[in-house]
């Protein structure tokens, strides 16, 4: 497992994208806080990333590659149109799966219930860049205080890893979340 920062990743980024295409989680930074992730369209590594979080098999958001993916694989209504204008930024989108081979089983809600997201940061081209989604949700065995530094990453997930992006301490909060499942035209959800 390596600690890499932006300038090492970018110029090796063919090397660390071999490690996600190869199913490896990895923890990442964004807008808001770090994410621990993977891509989301290999079942075998969403469900590693289930396990290092000791989640069960509570739903993923991802981080899409484009809004283009998210008007294809998303349903579409007009309030989901009006607020994407907003992306990137700092929302996590509560949406209807239309495609359901977009993302690997093991991310969604049976009812294919999808959280979706596009940062307002660097790291969202390197999503554009690799073209699928990438898992996106916090560094923390699940109920346990979120990633702040990498001082804070559990041992359990730490040794499992491909490798940690890392850019410094963030004081941040995870991202609103906007359900237009709950309601057609968005619902602002609190954060427990």
């Amino acid at each position: 497992m390596a600690l890499v920062h932006k300038q090492h990743f970018l110029k090796e980024k063919k090397k660390y994208l071999q490690f996600i295409k190869r199913g490896r989680a990895f923890i990442y930074p964004t807008d808001t806080i770090y994410g621990i992730g993977c891509d989301a369209t290999n079942n075998k590594a969403v469900q590693h990333v289930h396990m290092l979080k000791q989640r069960g098999h509570n739903p993923f958001s991802v981080i899409a590659p484009s809004k283009q993916w998210i008007l294809e694989n998303c349903v579409m209504t007009t309030a989901v149109k009006r607020w994407m204008k907003k992306l990137p930024g700092k929302y996590t989108f509560i949406l209807q799966l239309k495609n359901k081979k977009a993302v690997a089983k093991a991310v969604p809600l049976g009812d294919y219930t999808i959280g979706v997201r596009i940062p307002k940061h660097w790291f969202a081209k390197v999503v554009a860049m690799y073209g699928k989604p990438i898992v996106t949700t916090s560094v923390n065995i699940s109920g346990q205080p979120f990633m702040k530094t990498v001082s804070d990453i559990p041992e359990k997930i730490k040794k499992h890893l491909g490798f940690i992006l890392y850019e410094g301490s963030k004081k941040a909060h995870p991202s609103t979340i906007v359900d237009f499942v709950a309601e057609k035209n968005g619902k602002i959800r609190k954060r427990k």
